[in-house]
């Protein structure tokens, strides 16, 4: 009876820290591609980022302030430091989120990471890292003349 409850507790072990370190690449773009070229770029970082994977999935996210302009933009970029950059298709902007509210001529938008990636990092001792506003940040291609006027 000990042997078996030993093993199950060895593989549900095992289940458990591949399921946290394992890789995964959702991107929409690449976005590493991306951030090396060399055309223009407009960056904003998070105004409030929230850190709660105790709470399970959508638990962990930054709210992003963006100027209205930039709905226009084809994606973004996030890039949280130590997580990694994550491309991303415009979707799901509002004007309040969690008592946070756009400012005039801005929209917000939440993006956010991997609950398993971030517990990988809480258990790097990356807490206070992925927990700081100037490490989330998100790019954006530069807009055209024309993408301005819409």
């Amino acid at each position: 009876m000990h042997r078996r409850l030993r093993y199950f507790l060895i593989l549900l072990f095992s289940v458990i820290i591949t399921t946290v370190w394992w890789p995964v690449n959702d991107s929409d773009c690449n976005p590493k591609a991306f951030l090396a070229s060399k055309t223009t770029k407009f960056q904003v970082h998070a105004t409030k980022v929230i850190i709660q994977p105790w709470r399970g999935r959508h638990h962990i996210y930054g709210i992003f302030m963006i100027p209205d302009e930039y709905k226009q933009a084809e994606f973004f970029v996030l890039t949280v430091e130590g997580a990694g950059n994550y491309c991303s298709k415009q979707f799901g902007y509002q004007k309040s989120f969690n008592d946070i509210f756009a400012e005039p001529g801005t929209y917000l938008v939440r993006k956010f990471i991997r609950t398993r990636i971030a517990l990988r990092l809480i258990f790097q001792g990356l807490y206070f890292e992925i927990n700081n506003n100037k490490n989330w940040t998100l790019t954006f291609p530069e807009l055209k003349a024309s993408q301005h006027n819409s």
